[in-house]
């Protein structure tokens, strides 16, 4: 006789169907919902941050959201510092630039003229001055026109991080509570899990950060003694825009925050420049190799090329979040790894032989 269906078939296609269609429903879902997400994960690991801070002010009888208050002025305090004395900076530099522009015009007219055998003068280049000055105009004229945009833009940043700071302030000052209710809906196995990643996270990403804070401030001291004593103008700013932008700006951080003060060196001396050159590149070997390893020892010690490619991968992911979130996340993950992936011993090869200060300029005397 004829074969017929199976008796699960249909069920079997109606089951699949619903499952694909449930995917896409949480595809468009995320899709829809992803700016909020982005939001909350930022808030949760900025409270991982503080974290640390505000149990140690509960423990000392403060209340948790006076502690977190607390904490939220801090760091308002110390980013207005930040920015202040580097706007300070930037717009005594823009005055200087514009008061001497005069003069660095007659100096690159005579430089291109003994270069390249011209004739260039001041009356040649201010005749171009109207182009410039037009297209400068046309283009200053469409910003203008979208003023609306801008306008709409910059109050979704704000809004933004305001809900940022809303999140951030609950899950901290509610902290306790909020995990007792997450902890509700899971076995007595699942919260002992959850709770022992909870921990991990808030150890290793709230000591991340103060152990990077703590070398900013030690950094921010020893350039600014420096800067002092070889009289680099403006020590104290430069010596903040170091400390900060070194220690929480991955791998390319430290160049560019010795470019800075080599190039405000120059405005007083090439031999101050060249001095200022000279202790940094000094200071960042006695920091990665005495101060670092005993100050990050408890905390997390991240390799810049690791924390670089986390940076670039966050700002492929989820752009500015992204990159806001790459180190914390980073740091979490691999102390997950470190907490719960088995280890063992290495063999002994001359491929995996650690390479010890000084042992490569050794063995290079060694064989000459």
């Amino acid at each position: 006789g004829p074969r017929r269906m199976p008796p699960w078939l249909p069920r079997a296609f109606v089951l699949a169907g619903t499952v694909v269609l449930a995917f896409l429903a949480a595809l468009w879902l995320l899709e829809r919902l992803r700016e909020l997400l982005l939001l909350l994960i930022t808030s949760l690991f900025l409270a991982f941050a503080i974290e640390p801070a505000v149990n140690w002010l509960a423990r000392h009888g403060w209340r948790r959201g006076a502690g977190t208050a607390l904490m939220f002025v801090v760091v308002a305090v110390l980013a207005a510092g930040f920015l202040g004395g580097i706007g300070s900076l930037l717009a005594t530099q823009a005055t200087h630039l514009i008061n001497g522009f005069p003069g660095y015009v007659r100096h690159l007219i005579g430089w291109v003229n003994d270069t390249f055998g011209t004739r260039l003068s001041q009356d040649t280049l201010f005749q171009r001055l109207p182009t410039v000055t037009g297209a400068l105009s046309r283009h200053l004229t469409s910003l203008a026109q979208n003023v609306w945009g801008i306008g709409a833009t910059a109050f979704g940043v704000i809004f933004k991080g305001l809900g940022v700071l809303l999140f951030t302030f609950y899950l901290s000052a509610e902290g306790p509570q909020f995990r007792r209710t997450v902890c509700s809906l899971l076995p007595p196995r699942r919260q002992r899990e959850v709770l022992r990643a909870w921990e991990i996270a808030v150890d290793k990403t709230g000591g991340y950060i103060y152990s990077r804070g703590l070398l900013a401030l030690i950094s921010g001291v020893a350039h600014y003694i420096a800067m002092a004593l070889l009289g680099v103008p403006y020590a104290a700013t430069l010596a903040l825009w170091v400390g900060v932008v070194s220690q929480f700006i991955p791998a390319i951080g430290t160049y560019l925050a010795g470019a800075v003060p080599v190039l405000i060196a120059l405005t007083a001396s090439p031999a101050t420049a060249l001095w200022i050159l000279l202790f940094i590149l000094a200071y960042q070997q006695l920091e990665n190799y005495l101060l670092q390893p005993r100050i990050t020892a408890r905390t997390l010690d991240m390799h810049p090329a690791v924390a670089f490619g986390l940076i670039l991968a966050g700002a492929a992911v989820a752009g500015p979040f992204g990159v806001l979130l790459a180190i914390p996340l980073g740091a979490s993950v691999q102390a997950f790894a470190g907490a719960y992936v088995r280890r063992y011993e290495i063999e002994e090869h001359p491929l995996t032989e650690p390479d010890r200060p000084g042992a490569r300029w050794w063995r290079w005397l060694r064989r000459s």
